[in-house]
């Protein structure tokens, strides 16, 4: 079977879910190496590394994810909690007021 992002980003999962961070982490990169364009194996891959305190690298991949999907809820969510673990808090209220936006129907780019 030919590696592709989506069974990278399966299997990550199934490492995120048992406790194996690193391998996750792993495998996340790998399924956005085979495809940039992959917003699930953005947000996941931020999210796994801010879980590892590693939060530059975590903001780069929610900046990745909010640029692949920018009215998506989740993803200005998660890239405000990287921010403010990381103790930008400007820019975690900025993307949280993006967050709030596309939660009360509002949209920040135009589909």
């Amino acid at each position: 079977m030919p590696e592709s992002a989506e069974s990278h980003f399966d299997d990550a999962c199934g490492d995120l879910a048992v406790g194996n961070l690193d391998s996750a982490i792993e495998k996340y990169r790998q399924s956005v190496a085979l495809d940039p364009e992959f917003f699930d194996g953005w947000h996941a891959l931020g999210m796994a590394l801010m879980k590892q305190g590693k939060l530059q690298e975590a903001i780069g991949a929610g900046l990745m994810a909010t640029e692949l999907h920018p009215n998506d809820l989740l993803a200005w969510t998660a890239l405000s909690q990287m921010y403010a673990k990381d103790g930008k808090i400007a820019e975690a209220e900025a993307a949280k007021a993006n967050a709030t936006v596309l939660s009360i129907g509002g949209k920040l780019k135009k589909e």
